[in-house]
């Protein structure tokens, strides 16, 4: 049998060299704009939690950023809490509601489909996270359409 010859790993060591920057940190130029685009179900995967920090990235490095939450994704801007609103009921449970205050607090915009928030789950606008913006359904596409006219960097988030 082979013996290992290497000390165990501890609390503080390495494995990777995560200081090592390959590109550039790219910054935006006046007047850029960023959408997210979430049409993810909340808590079901990391992508949601994980996008909504790449927007709050994004706004740091000076972008107007805007996210859109639609289909299911409008479960990421419901509030939430257990036992009550705010309740963090385990570890992470409040992740998504915290990163979106984050990026309202920052500067981002949040918008929500009312029609999602209503026909498909059963939320009024009294549901939403203070400070997000519902819309009508036909204001998803354009949206999408006005990022796309301004040239902004778009990133969609979706899972099935």
């Amino acid at each position: 049998m082979p013996k290992v010859e290497h000390a165990p790993y501890k609390d503080g060591d390495c494995f990777v060299n995560y200081e090592n920057k390959v590109f550039e940190d790219v910054k935006a130029q006046p007047g850029e704009k960023a959408l997210i685009t979430f049409h993810t179900v909340a808590n079901e995967g990391s992508v949601g939690f994980v996008n909504l920090l790449q927007a709050t990235r994004l706004i740091r490095k000076g972008f107007e950023t805007s996210v859109l939450l639609y289909g299911p994704g409008v479960t990421l801007g419901v509030q939430r809490g257990f036992p009550r609103l705010g309740d963090e009921a385990f570890p992470g449970h409040m992740n998504c509601n915290r990163q979106i205050a984050k990026i309202l607090e920052e500067g981002g915009k949040v918008y929500a489909c009312r029609f999602a928030l209503q026909a498909l789950y059963g939320y009024g606008e009294q549901n939403l996270i203070p400070g997000i913006t519902p819309i009508n359904p036909q204001d998803v596409l354009d949206i999408i359409l006005l990022a796309r006219r301004d040239n902004a960097f778009i990133l969609n988030t979706w899972t099935l």
